[in-house]
């Protein structure tokens, strides 16, 4: 697991790897995410990295294997992470846009309080996730194994869960409006508590 490395600013935020400041004490952020998406591309497995507040633009983070890696506050647009392997990651109060995470296996991530829009996670196994307090639009699940996860107090708008596995996936007190369950197995859900 990532050893946190307070900001040598004093801000009490998490150093980026490989940088002795956060990303609001960085130099230039926008090199700092540079050099991480170009650490990423060199390797197959990246274990340990912290890369919070960073702005990742039209990243390809796919295929590789991620361990214990900390992006909270970051923001992506038009990324790509699917075929992905990722375990005990925090993306917690992240933004995503436009993003791709379809055909990947990720178990015990955080997406707490992020915005996720207009992305996909089709096809994918997505065991004992967090998106609880997210905001989450225009989104596909299709086809995908949520087993265990959690969507406590998410808002969720224009969203498609079809054909998935969601057996013990909670989703008490969260917001959902043209949101389509299609196939899927939601009486193994659980929508308030006491069922």
């Amino acid at each position: 697991m990532f050893v946190i490395v307070p900001c040598a600013a004093g801000c009490g935020r998490p150093a980026i790897s490989g940088s002795n400041t956060c990303a609001v004490h960085a130099a230039n952020s926008g090199l700092e995410a540079e050099r991480i998406g170009n650490s990423i591309a060199g390797r197959e497995v990246i274990k340990d990295l912290s890369a919070c507040g960073l702005r990742f633009e039209g990243m390809d983070f796919s295929r590789h294997k991620y361990y214990g890696c900390n992006f909270s506050g970051a923001s992506f647009s038009r990324c790509v992470f699917t075929g992905s392997k990722m375990r005990m990651l925090f993306f917690d109060f992240c933004s995503f846009t436009d993003c791709d995470f379809s055909n990947s296996d990720l178990e015990f991530l955080s997406f707490a309080g992020s915005g996720i829009s207009n992305c996909t996670f089709e096809g994918s196994t997505l065991i004992h996730i967090n998106y609880g307090g997210a905001v989450i639009r225009e989104t596909s699940f299709d086809n995908s194994d949520l087993y265990n996860s959690r969507f406590i107090r998410a808002d969720i708008e224009k969203t498609s869960f079809e054909n998935c596995n969601l057996k013990r996936v909670y989703f008490v007190k969260a917001r959902r409006e043209e949101v389509s369950f299609k196939s899927s197995n939601s009486a193994e859900a659980v929508f308030e508590i006491g069922e």
